[in-house]
């Protein structure tokens, strides 16, 4: 079928050819996503998934959405557009697998000024492959070009995840229990967090510029540390998920997101339980005691705001910790002992030791 345009609405700024070509263009990267359950073809008016062609028999639906927050100002400023694109995917996933859930599949909504062909496709394509690495199917998404709504070269990116788990196998606060054991899945950096603060002690406070070389680590600059995309946790959790001998010992998962530690860990607690974490454990890595010395922030600023190296935390049965910690290793993550669960008895929901390593 061949496409046509309207000459008004192009000479109003908007190329309904440019998302046409862009459509064509993914559709490669789109189609290498398709895994069991998917249906149709990209291009339609909307996705379709078929749950018992993906193997449940009674499930339940979750969902989750996010975007990606400032960091894209500095994917824009230094014209690198292939990592945001997982940053959208794993901050969706990450959230639904905390749950218990298996990420089916994803739609992504790409808005700018004027389409960039080449921009949009290094995203999509970035987001594409990102599903891959989280098992679930990119089924469909919407790019709007809105003119006078961003400044030139801009845009921005939300993304939304659909997945299932079967009835009554999810993840909730209930099953965490006094004495159980906290774990810390490696972080892959500043993943998608805290950048307004991340920017301003950068270029505001010290003057520097993304091409430069980081203080810490002269062999990166400042824009390849900050693009550096958000860890994908799912298919290694899953691995814990669906094995009848370990799934039963994890109960409860907390993705460290916006709100840092101390925020998001209280997530997977019923009342009356805390969590203490002891920092010893691990270590902070640079770009987050530079930014601490740097910008003058407190150990309340940073667990507040960052996820301090620690992307996801596991609340895992004492007697089966060994066994967890193997199982994810086995799948490539970087695992620590944090912590514990305790009674509640007047404190915060979540107390930090050791810190006087960080600032």
């Amino acid at each position: 079928m061949s496409i046509r345009s309207s000459k008004a609405y192009a000479e109003s700024g908007v190329n309904t050819m440019a998302g046409a070509t862009l459509v064509e263009r993914i559709k490669p990267a789109v189609k290498a996503t398709q895994r069991a359950g998917s249906l149709g073809a990209l291009g339609g008016f909307a996705g379709l998934f078929d749950p018992k062609a993906a193997g449940y028999e009674d499930p339940i639906l979750v969902a989750a959405t996010d975007g990606v927050g400032t960091k894209l100002k500095i994917a824009i400023m230094t014209d690198r557009h292939d990592t945001v694109g997982q940053d959208l995917v794993a901050m969706c996933v990450n959230d639904l697998v905390a749950q218990g859930a298996e990420p089916l599949f994803f739609l992504d909504y790409f808005a700018t000024g004027q389409l960039s062909i080449d921009t949009a496709e290094s995203v999509i394509t970035g987001i594409a492959q990102a599903c891959e690495q989280a098992g679930c199917a990119l089924i469909g998404g919407e790019t709007a070009e809105m003119p006078g709504m961003y400044a030139p070269g801009e845009y921005d990116l939300a993304g939304f995840v659909v997945g299932a788990m079967e009835r009554d196998s999810g993840l909730s606060p209930d099953r965490v229990q006094e004495g159980d054991v906290l774990l810390g899945l490696a972080s892959n950096g500043l993943h998608s967090n805290g950048f307004s603060l991340v920017r301003k002690i950068i270029r505001s406070t010290q003057g520097h510029d993304y091409d430069d070389p980081t203080p810490f680590d002269a062999s990166q600059t400042w824009g390849s540390v900050c693009l550096a995309p958000t860890r994908i946790y799912v298919k290694p959790l899953l691995k814990i998920l669906k094995n009848t001998h370990l799934a039963p010992a994890l109960h409860g998962l907390a993705h460290i997101t916006g709100g840092g530690l101390v925020e998001n860990t209280p997530r997977m607690l019923p009342d009356g339980i805390m969590a203490v974490l002891d920092a010893s454990q691990w270590t902070l890595p640079p770009v987050f005691s530079w930014l601490a010395q740097a910008g003058g922030l407190s150990v309340e600023d940073l667990s507040c705001t960052f996820n301090c190296g620690i992307g996801m935390i596991a609340a895992v049965s004492p007697d089966h910790v060994d066994d967890i910690i193997a199982a994810l290793e086995a799948e490539g993550e970087t695992v620590f002992p944090i912590g514990h669960v305790r009674a509640l008895k007047g404190e915060e929901p979540v107390v930090i030791e050791n810190t006087d390593q960080w600032v």
